[in-house]
């Protein structure tokens, strides 16, 4: 039974109920659910997920993919490269997704029965929460650098704290402020650069564009692919965190059948194209320098409609962190001002500036724990008894174990897979590397303890 098939009585149980638990019920909505399943009455449409999920693909840093590919590769090799990176990230996308619309959790708090166990689970929010925090500040700087250059009328440590500013309150709002603020930004960011891709490639013949070979050195096509899948592979890893907000497991494919591949190929193609005509990977130079108004409206719209989710998902890690490891439950709205804040202010002097290749270089960690998740949600499935059990009553289940080492090991083999392996591609290779040792070692440990022990989880040690 899925939660959709209890909603109904929850609903009008928190119609009904004492005020106690109406007044419980508002708490949980203002902090947008983030310890605790999204009820039924919360849950959205698919159009208004899937609008966020494509602005999420649909963004300078797509862009940017897509202009180095079109640098070095000819257009049919980029739309190999494209076509084989994104229907691997659609995979994962949808199965973690459909985890998330049935559980209604966020990613970390998933964590805890799909593998990690309550400390693994805040070991992964850590993971997630600084990784995103510092993607918001890099993000930000990005913006401040931007609008400075076209504008110049105001230091970049100001358009700094106006961005931060802006996102933080975007994000403290939470998930409906953000749906309508992509509803606004996505068309905005489209049809802007949309103009000045066109105002770009005029002048070019399309068999130029589409024959013509590489301006720029030569990319193989597994670095190609390697680049497409390695630069959302971390976005994959937090869907969760939006489509607990959707209402049935076919919601989240048609999202991202919808999303993923029209922002892949629409943009990542465009991008591409842009590559070959300007022979040159600075696509973001391009657009944003086509005109002044427009180029700072374009590039106001790609930061916005991505940022918010970078400090959301980094809030919402934070506060599952902070609930295991110290014991308290704190609001996602003052975790999201206080990493915003910070974010903002690292942004503003500048501090972000070099952040961008340690961030790449703890990416590598994060592709296991997407194996690791799917693998025990969908094929060990320990704890999928418990979570089924606790859909009757809209609360997660309050017993499980400390950490599981199992996770712990193939979270580090999957890491080193994906670091240490030259053939394939790396994000791909540590997710499949993880996914399969866990799998694996995760059914012979369920078969060696017996039927039972299948589905009974372990007992928690700390109480």
């Amino acid at each position: 039974m899925t939660r959709a098939d209890a909603g109904p009585g929850r609903a009008a149980t928190a119609r009904t109920g004492p005020p106690r638990a109406v007044d419980a019920a508002g708490k949980e909505a203002l902090d947008d659910y983030s310890l605790t399943p999204v009820p039924d009455e919360a849950r959205h449409s698919w159009f208004s997920v899937a609008v966020q999920r494509f602005g999420q693909v649909s963004s300078f840093q797509q862009f940017m993919v897509g202009a180095v590919l079109g640098y070095g590769m000819t257009f049919t090799d980029a739309v190999i490269a494209i076509t084989v990176g994104s229907v691997m990230l659609e995979v994962v996308t949808i199965l973690l997704g459909v985890a998330g619309v049935r559980e209604g959790v966020s990613t970390s708090v998933l964590a805890r029965w799909s593998g990690f166990g309550r400390k693994g689970s805040a070991a992964v929010g850590m993971l997630v929460a600084f990784s995103l925090a510092g993607w918001f500040g890099v993000q930000n700087g990005v913006f401040a650098q931007g609008m400075h250059d076209l504008a110049g009328w105001a230091p970049e440590w100001a358009w700094a704290v106006v961005g931060g500013a802006v996102v933080t309150a975007v994000s403290v709002h939470g998930f409906t402020t953000m749906a309508w603020t992509a509803y606004l930004t996505v068309p905005a960011f489209l049809v802007l650069a949309g103009w000045s891709v066109a105002d770009t490639l005029a002048g070019h013949t399309p068999a130029d564009l589409l024959t013509g070979p590489p301006p720029g050195p030569v990319m193989s096509l597994a670095e190609g692919t390697t680049l497409v899948a390695g630069a959302f592979i971390l976005g994959a890893l937090m869907t969760p965190d939006m489509t607990r907000f959707n209402r049935r497991p076919s919601d989240v494919v048609k999202q991202t059948l919808l999303g993923v591949t029209l922002g892949e190929y629409l943009i990542g193609l465009t991008a591409v194209l842009l590559g070959h005509a300007a022979r040159t990977a600075d696509v973001v130079g391009i657009v944003t320098s086509s005109s002044g108004v427009l180029g700072t409206l374009i590039l106001a719209t790609a930061i916005l409609k991505i940022n918010d989710w970078n400090l959301y998902s980094s809030a919402l890690a934070t506060v599952n962190s902070v609930d295991v490891l110290v014991g308290r439950r704190v609001g996602r709205r003052p975790v999201t001002l206080v990493i915003g804040a910070a974010g903002t202010a690292l942004s503003a002097v500048g501090v972000t500036d070099d952040f961008t290749g340690f961030l790449e270089t703890i990416g590598v960690l994060a592709p296991p724990v997407a194996g690791i998740i799917i693998a025990e949600y969908y094929v060990v499935r320990r704890y999928r008894a418990v979570l089924d059990a606790a859909h009757r009553t809209g609360a997660l289940p309050d017993r499980v174990p400390d950490w599981l080492p199992l996770s712990l090991i193939c979270w580090a083999v999957g890491a080193f897979v994906g670091a240490q392996v030259d053939a394939g591609i790396p994000a791909i290779n540590a997710v499949v590397a993880a996914f399969a040792l866990y799998a694996t070692a995760g059914r012979a440990l369920r078969a060696r303890r017996g039927g039972p022990a299948a589905t009974t989880p372990l007992p928690d040690r700390t109480t």
